[in-house]
C-alpha cells in the first residue's frame, strides 16, 4: 500500500479506536469517523468493510508484533548453546518486557479483552477469543520447548502455565492503566518474573 494509503488507513484507525473507548463500539458509526476526517464514506470503505473489521486491524497488528517478539527461531538459537538458568531467565523477562510494551502501544487491545468497552458484540468477543487462543498456543509452544532442554519443571503443563502467564500480564496493564501506574517499571517486571520462575525453573 503507498505511504498515502497507509497514513490514511491509519488516521481511520485511530479516530475509530478513540471513538470506541469514549463513546462505545455500538454508539460509533463509520459516519462519525468520516465526519471527524472530514472524508467521504468511500474513502473509509477503501480500507475497511465495517467498524468491526478496524478493530480487528488493531488485533492483526498486535500480534504480529508478538508474533515478532516470540520468534521460535531466537528460542532454539538460545537453547542450540545449552545455556543456563539465568540466560533464560533473561531471555524471557525481555520478551515480556517487549509484549508489555507492544499491549501498550494499542491499549484498547486490553480493554477489548476485559469488555471495558461498550456494545462490544459476540463476534467481536469471539475475535478477541481467537486472539487469546493465539497468544496461549505461541507461548505454550516456547514453554514446551525449553521443557525439552530440561530447564523447566517436567511436570509443568505448557498450556496452563501460559494461560497463567499471560493472564497476569493482561492484569498487571490492565491494572496499572487504570491507575495510571508505569507497569514497564523494572521492578513490577522483575516482581512479575520472580514469581513465574519460581513456579517453572528446575
Amino acid at each position: 500500500m503507498p505511504a498515502k494509503g497507509q497514513k490514511r488507513r491509519q488516521q481511520i484507525v485511530d479516530i475509530a479506536k478513540k471513538m470506541f473507548i469514549e463513546k462505545g463500539f455500538q454508539s460509533t458509526h463509520i459516519g462519525q469517523v468520516c465526519e471527524e476526517l472530514n472524508i467521504a464514506r468511500g474513502t473509509v470503505y477503501q480500507y475497511f468493510g465495517n467498524k468491526r473489521e478496524i478493530l480487528y486491524a488493531i488485533l492483526e497488528s498486535i500480534e504480529e508484533s508478538i508474533d515478532d517478539i516470540l520468534d521460535p527461531d531466537d528460542l532454539r538459537d538460545l537453547l542450540k548453546d545449552n545455556p543456563s538458568q539465568k540466560d533464560i531467565i533473561k531471555f524471557n523477562t525481555d520478551r515480556i518486557t517487549e509484549c508489555i510494551k507492544a499491549i501498550l502501544s494499542e491499549p484498547i487491545v486490553i480493554k477489548l479483552i476485559f469488555k471495558d468497552i461498550v456494545g462490544i458484540d459476540e463476534e467481536v468477543i469471539e475475535r478477541v477469543d481467537q486472539f487469546l487462543k493465539h497468544l496461549i498456543n505461541i507461548v505454550s509452544r516456547d514453554i514446551e520447548e525449553i521443557k525439552k532442554k530440561g530447564l523447566y519443571k517436567k511436570t509443568l503443563n505448557a498450556e496452563i502455565t501460559a494461560i497463567m502467564l499471560i493472564g497476569s500480564v493482561m492484569f498487571l496493564v490492565y491494572q496499572f492503566d487504570k491507575e495510571k501506574k508505569d507497569v514497564t517499571d523494572k521492578e513490577v517486571i522483575n516482581s512479575l518474573v520472580t514469581h513465574y520462575f519460581s513456579g517453572v525453573l528446575k
